[in-house]
């Protein structure tokens, strides 16, 4: 009886295999690293704007309210890019000819909007409701960090499904009093704890953030 015997190219699957699984922990290393890094997360992210916006001079050293230029934060899902007519309230006075603000003075004579690059941009099958968290005392630095000490704005938290969850799930770490929420600076009073604070927020207000899919993905 002749033996069985594989065919030739089967020499060369044995082969391919061995390459593959030795490679495989070089891929796996490689994918948990890029799958962790602030490129793919976006945490770092700041893209070039049109103009060279500092919310280090306007929201910190000016004291300009985020309400001002952010106008829906409080009763729209999105918070509003400002528009041009809201810079020009006070560039029409300040600085008329600066150089950095051509993009500006172009907008208003063309009526055509300023091209603004979006920093934090979510996918399109996330839904996010920006007043339903501002109204509840969700402060804009839980998300945005310290955007008052920013001379460029960028994506400062990684946005992503694991740290909204964590959020929902114990909404007590980020709570604070609603007329505080802008407030870039807020404080605890002295022998206060964030979790002490938040656990009564949540309490008085009925704050239970629900956790269901159809929360984010609608």
């Amino acid at each position: 009886m002749q033996p069985f015997v594989f065919p030739r190219w089967s020499n060369k699957l044995v082969r391919l295999t061995g390459a593959v699984l030795s490679a495989a922990p070089l891929y796996v290393i490689g994918l948990v690293w890029y799958g962790a890094s602030a490129k793919t997360l976006d945490v770092g992210y700041a893209p070039t704007q049109p103009v060279p916006y500092s919310h280090a001079l306007h929201a910190g050293e000016l004291g300009i309210d985020c309400r001002y230029c952010h106008s829906t934060v409080e009763n729209a899902a999105q918070a509003a890019i400002p528009s041009t007519e809201t810079c020009m309230n006070c560039h029409q006075r300040i600085h008329t000819r600066s150089p950095k603000l051509e993009p500006i003075r172009a907008s208003a004579a063309s009526g055509l909007p300023v091209q603004w690059t979006k920093v934090h941009d979510l996918p399109d099958y996330a839904y996010f409701n920006h007043s339903m968290h501002v109204d509840n005392g969700v402060g804009c630095t839980s998300c945005h960090g310290r955007i008052d000490k920013m001379e460029v704005v960028y994506q400062h938290e990684p946005l992503s499904m694991s740290w909204c969850l964590d959020c929902h799930r114990a909404p007590e770490q980020h709570l604070r009093p609603v007329d505080q929420v802008t407030n870039m600076g807020y404080g605890l009073a002295e022998g206060q704890t964030q979790l002490a604070a938040g656990l009564e927020l949540r309490r008085q207000h009925q704050i239970n953030p629900p956790t269901d899919c159809s929360t984010c993905h609608r």
